[in-house]
């Protein structure tokens, strides 16, 4: 009896010890978390306290700013998304099916692209305001009055058209697994459209739209491209001014700790929000949601109110970088253009791999170890997913360059030979903040893939004499192979389209498809912008493909 208790004493310590996959998870998950720790220890430790005259200076107008264009965005896409979900699951008109998916389209087209068409679609020289001219036979902007195109409310629209079909898609899917005998019984009770739709369909979906809607000023809060070109002040154009500009780096990591701050209340407000909602079904076999015939005229008027976001946020943009695609041919062979595709390609690439062996590495590490020191650690992994491309940027460069200098430093002092920078001064750096941006979407795929698979089969292969790696390589990776691909696919995609993590990391005359796009839109030629920001959209089209498969009923 006694030797039994000792024996099971000493495998319980043995499951307690670090092993070689609770050690791998620990320092995966620690190479997520650094970028995060680092902000906070430059924002707490500056050398010099920028506290003080941001607070007096420029600080209220960005938080002022940001806080105005998230309210304002999330508010917008809320009613865009919701609604166009009702009416797509709720109705049947013309076009309904198309739309579906269609109405998906404009998250393969960046933010900062769809800024830059809108502009040159409306600007004084654009088609809009020079029909006007002819049509009405005037001869300058004297003459009429017409919007100011570069505002914050310009901005808003565009990051409203980019960013509403993370409500939609979520909208429809909450409104898809409802119970069709709700609104029987209050169609029953004399509840017309508005009254089902505001009094049924909207509490029992609030949890979804909610979530929906914190995605939107998440990733309103973090863009830079289109608030830049706007000459909207935000948080995140500070961290550029005062790095860049004031050369002030803890003054850029204090701006980043609030930007951080403000996006973990919004995704705390919006699991408290969740949390307090309880939604059940009334029976097991409750009926289905089934879409109602509408007439003709509101069939029409459904199709135009659905019609108008996927206009606004896919056509426009296509049709105005088309149509300077097409005039100008010659820029296809522009100097440097195929140089950034490849670049674009390569760090994206790596970065996919990178990611998604990472997270498979750590997911099944954590459900292979007993050690509960990588089981606490891997939820936190999800934070750089929600931190911004240039918060992340911040928390990278300043310690991985005093690292690189450190170590160039050392090996000269040792051989003689100046290796130079080897991670700030080469890609590196960029495809590590990749890594740390998106490993929430790697991770989340892996988890699911692999807590699909049935524990028998990887038992009966550890049985067999296979190792925790065999049973890996050969059990999970053929059943999961699907789930990792499309994570492959998603991160790669977001690389591409990343573009503040990449303006602050990329090496010198180093150019990505993203910042040849700014740079080029920044200098107001959209002409030669157009090209690298197709393949961008070309891009981002496939993981739309992958999310209307998915979303499919």
């Amino acid at each position: 009896m006694t030797d039994q208790k000792t024996q099971i004493a000493t495998q319980r310590r043995d499951r307690r010890l670090p092993d070689l996959w609770s050690i791998g998870a620990i320092v995966i998950a620690l190479l997520v978390l650094l970028p995060i720790l680092s902000i906070v220890w430059l924002a707490m430790t500056p050398a010099e306290n920028a506290w003080p005259h941001l607070l007096n200076t420029t600080l209220p107008r960005y938080v002022s700013n940001t806080l105005l264009l998230s309210l304002a965005v999330g508010t917008l896409s809320a009613a865009v998304g919701t609604g166009s979900a009702w009416l797509i699951t709720m109705y049947r008109f013309p076009g309904a099916r198309w739309l579906e998916w269609l109405l998906l389209t404009p998250l393969a087209i960046p933010a900062y692209v769809g800024a830059y068409a809108l502009v040159d679609f409306l600007e004084y020289a654009g088609p809009v305001q020079t029909g006007m001219r002819a049509l009405f036979g005037w001869e300058s902007s004297a003459d009429y009055w017409f919007p100011q195109i570069r505002s914050r409310w310009s901005a808003v629209l565009v990051l409203t058209a980019a960013l509403n079909p993370y409500v939609f898609l979520l909208a429809r899917a909450a409104f898809r697994e409802q119970s069709g005998d709700a609104y029987e019984v209050a169609r029953a009770l004399g509840a017309g459209p508005f009254a089902r739709f505001w009094r049924v369909g909207m509490p029992l979906a609030r949890p979804a739209i909610a979530a929906g809607v914190a995605i939107v000023m998440m990733e309103t809060v973090s863009d830079f491209g289109v608030v830049d070109y706007f000459a909207v002040q935000t948080l995140t154009t500070g961290i550029f001014t005062v790095w860049l500009e004031s050369h002030n780096a803890g003054g850029a990591a204090q701006i980043a700790l609030v930007i951080l701050v403000f996006v973990f209340l919004l995704a705390a407000l919006e699991k408290i929000s969740r949390s307090r909602s309880r939604f059940y079904r009334m029976s097991r076999q409750s009926r289905p949601v089934e879409a109602r015939a509408l007439g003709p005229v509101p069939g029409i008027m459904a199709l135009i109110a659905c019609a108008i976001p996927f206009l606004v946020g896919f056509v426009l943009p296509v049709f105005v970088l088309l149509g300077h695609a097409i005039s100008k041919p010659e820029y296809w062979l522009s100097n440097g253009l195929f140089s950034a595709l490849w670049h674009t390609l390569t760090v994206g690439g790596i970065a996919a791999v990178v990611t998604v062996a990472a997270a498979l590495f750590l997911v099944y590490g954590v459900r292979l170890t007993g050690h509960p020191v990588p089981r606490k650690l891997m939820p936190l992994t999800t934070i750089g997913y929600a931190a911004p491309g240039a918060v992340l940027g911040i928390g990278i460069l300043i310690p991985m360059a005093a690292t690189d200098n450190m170590l160039a430093d050392g090996v000269l002092a040792m051989t003689g030979w100046d290796p130079g920078l080897m991670m700030t001064g080469t890609a590196f750096a960029v495809v590590y903040a990749y890594c740390v941006r998106f490993f929430a979407i790697a991770q989340g795929a892996a988890d699911a893939a692999i807590g699909r698979v049935s524990p028998n089969l990887p038992m009966a292969a550890r049985s067999l004499g296979r190792s925790a790696r065999g049973a890996l390589s050969e059990v999970y990776v053929p059943l999961i192979r699907s789930s990792v691909g499309t994570a492959l696919l998603l991160v790669f995609v977001d690389s591409v389209k990343e573009l503040p993590a990449t303006l602050l990391l990329r090496p010198f005359n180093y150019g990505t498809l993203a910042t040849r796009v700014y740079e080029q839109a920044s200098l107001e030629q959209l002409g030669q912008a157009a090209p690298p920001a197709l393949m961008v959209i070309a891009v981002g089209l496939c993981a739309v493909a992958l999310m209307a498969r998915a979303s499919r009923p």
